[in-house]
């Protein structure tokens, strides 16, 4: 079996984090409440076993369009002598995430059809 870090470094794993990015920006906002930048880097990181080393530079611009249209509000909180800026969830957002969530696996799911012509055991959307 293929042990794999997605650095984004790779133009493919750079293209495949970038479909699937909000929505696991989403999925952690709706399990944690508010979370800031670097906690979500974290998380992903710890979650996917060092897979996925997601980079402040794919982060933000996925963080920035999530507040642009309205599915993320940001929250700014000193710490000390600095202000973080802390991520949660709109109620618009909050009614996307399953959506986006069931439209993801239902897309791998496909994709795991394609390439071993055997659906996903455990997949069942929620819509």
């Amino acid at each position: 079996m293929h042990c794999y870090k997605m650095q984004l470094e790779s133009m493919n794993q750079t293209e495949l984090l970038k479909g699937t990015l909000s929505t696991i920006i989403l999925k952690l906002l709706e399990s944690n409440g508010k979370l800031y930048g670097y906690e979500i880097t974290q998380m992903v990181r710890n979650m996917s076993g060092e897979k996925i080393l997601l980079k402040e530079g794919s982060l933000y611009p996925a963080l920035h369009k999530l507040e642009a249209d309205g599915l993320v509000r940001t929250e700014q909180v000193y710490v000390g002598k600095r202000v973080r800026k802390y991520y949660h969830l709109t109620t618009p957002g909050k009614s996307a995430t399953q959506a986006s969530v069931d439209e993801l696996l239902d897309f791998l799911n496909t994709i795991h059809i394609l390439i071993t012509t055997k659906p996903l055991s455990a997949y069942e959307p929620a819509f």
